[in-house]
């Protein structure tokens, strides 16, 4: 483990101190979990995590929809009888 020295504004630090003792944590574990998660190669360029959907019942997608093309899956919950009952 290796020692160092960082300046944070007095606001931030003040809010690591809460959850670290909201948490029952020491501030350095607080800090040291930020990190890694700020550092993790899945997020960066800002990239999303993936989604995971729930899906329920079977059958799969109506026909005509498409998740990959917004404008196609708009149409077809505005047209009547679509999803809501219209």
């Amino acid at each position: 483990m290796m020692r160092t020295t960082i300046h944070l504004p007095d606001d931030l630090l003040a809010r690591l101190k809460r959850r670290a003792a909201d948490t029952n944590r020491t501030l350095t574990a607080v800090i040291e979990d930020a990190l890694r998660r700020a550092l993790t190669p899945s997020r960066r360029g800002g990239k999303a995590l993936p989604a995971r959907l729930t899906t329920f019942g079977t059958g799969g997608l109506q026909p005509g929809v498409d998740l990959d093309d917004s404008a196609a899956l708009l149409d077809v919950l505005e047209a009547p009888g679509a999803v809501d009952g219209r």
